[in-house]
């Protein structure tokens, strides 16, 4: 019972572009424990489209459209840079590339979740 294999495929419709980054971003807090926040994610997916959060315009855009301030902005910056989430490439802010993908099109993941109880 022991090598049975658990196959699941689920389909989601977003809305956006926006609304793909925040799921995607949420999966990547979840299964690897960063416990971040609805702002936060909100932030991280922002950036990911936009290419930065350093651009005053971004920022003000963003502050616009989830009802947050330059100071929260800043506090998430510094928390979301100490996890390698954000990083600063040419004088901006930016999310770490390699967890940036193509939110203009469809998304396919496969997770693999190892059960290290079970010898293989």
């Amino acid at each position: 019972m022991g090598d049975r294999i658990t196959y699941q495929k689920l389909k989601k419709v977003t809305s956006d572009s926006y609304e793909l980054a925040r799921k995607y971003y949420g999966l990547l807090s979840v299964l690897n424990g960063l416990s971040l926040t609805e702002r936060e994610l909100q932030l991280v997916s922002y950036a990911s489209i936009k290419g930065n959060i350093s651009l005053p315009e971004n920022r003000q855009e963003f502050c616009e459209k989830y009802g947050t301030s330059e100071a929260t902005i800043n506090n998430m910056v510094s928390k979301l840079k100490k996890a390698s989430i954000f990083i600063k490439a040419g004088g901006k802010v930016i999310v770490n590339p390699h967890i940036v993908p193509n939110f203009k099109g469809d998304l396919v993941l496969q997770i693999t979740l190892r059960n290290g109880a079970e010898a293989r």
